[in-house]
């Protein structure tokens, strides 16, 4: 099982490089919306929607997509601050579950929309910055080094439990090696780049910001498998589960990430 899981992680780690490197934005943007069908396809599971039921609301949702696409760009920031004020609500249902639970199918297939689409944006708007493959690049190592940080610091030091009722490997002491992977990460990308005093603190206040967003986005798709009784919320992945176990911290921490960016744009 490791060694499935690391060699679909290096694949999908290099087509992931590939695409942020070598497709120009509107492929880059194709590719991306290719993904929210997929994770679409797997939130219909999450709201017990049959077959049927799932391409229809994969078709929404790449609806959604197209729709953002072709409209005018001011209505992109209005989307984003709306994705950052559900994933504060997120926040609140993650700490208080389960005392409350999201029991309503079409409040569950309207959240995943929230999830899904506004990611997808943030990502199109990331690579089509005048730097944007340094920003993406940027955002998925804060991904992926909250999560390894977490990880490690979890194994070696883990002992009080985060949110139990929701993901029980989860630690404190791992929350805490996350953020100080991505305060390494924000330093070293803040004094490479030679940014001065005040925008390298904002950077790094950026990362720590995106690191806990990536850990909800992670602890809010877990709370879904809970409900629906399921480990993983797919298994086109071999040895990681579906698509929506990947991307889950890129749902919370990718709109959290280009608005900050928006706001003090540094690439």
């Amino acid at each position: 099982m490791i060694k499935q899981r690391l060699i679909t992680g290096v694949i999908l780690a290099a087509l992931v490089l590939l695409g942020v490197f070598y497709l120009s934005p509107l492929v880059f943007a194709f590719c991306a919306a290719g993904v929210v069908a997929l994770a679409a396809h797997e939130w219909g599971n999450f709201a017990s929607l049959g077959a049927a039921g799932r391409w229809l609301y994969m078709l929404v949702c790449l609806a959604a997509v197209a729709l953002l696409h072709f409209v005018t760009p001011a209505v992109n920031t209005p989307v984003l601050v709306i994705a950052v004020l559900f994933w504060l609500w997120a926040c609140y249902m993650v700490v208080s579950y389960p005392a409350r639970k999201l029991d309503c199918q079409k409040l569950k297939l309207l959240v995943g929309l929230v999830v899904i689409v506004p990611a997808w944006l943030a990502l199109v708007m990331l690579k089509s910055m005048q730097e944007g493959e340094l920003a993406l690049v940027m955002l998925m190592l804060l991904v992926w080094g909250a999560d390894t940080g977490a990880y490690c610091a979890g194994k070696l030091l883990g002992r009080r439990k985060l949110i139990p009722n929701v993901s029980p490997g989860k630690t404190v002491e791992g929350l805490l090696g996350g953020l100080a992977t991505s305060v390494v990460i924000g330093l070293a990308i803040g004094l490479w780049r030679e940014l001065p005093a005040s925008a390298l603190v904002y950077l790094v206040a950026l990362s720590l910001v995106t690191c806990l967003a990536s850990v909800l986005g992670d602890l809010f798709e877990s709370l879904f498998k809970r409900e629906r009784g399921i480990k993983d919320s797919g298994r086109i992945l071999p040895g990681h589960g579906g698509i929506l176990d990947r991307i889950d911290s890129l749902t919370a921490a990718a709109p959290i990430f280009m608005l900050g960016l928006h706001w003090a744009p540094m690439f």
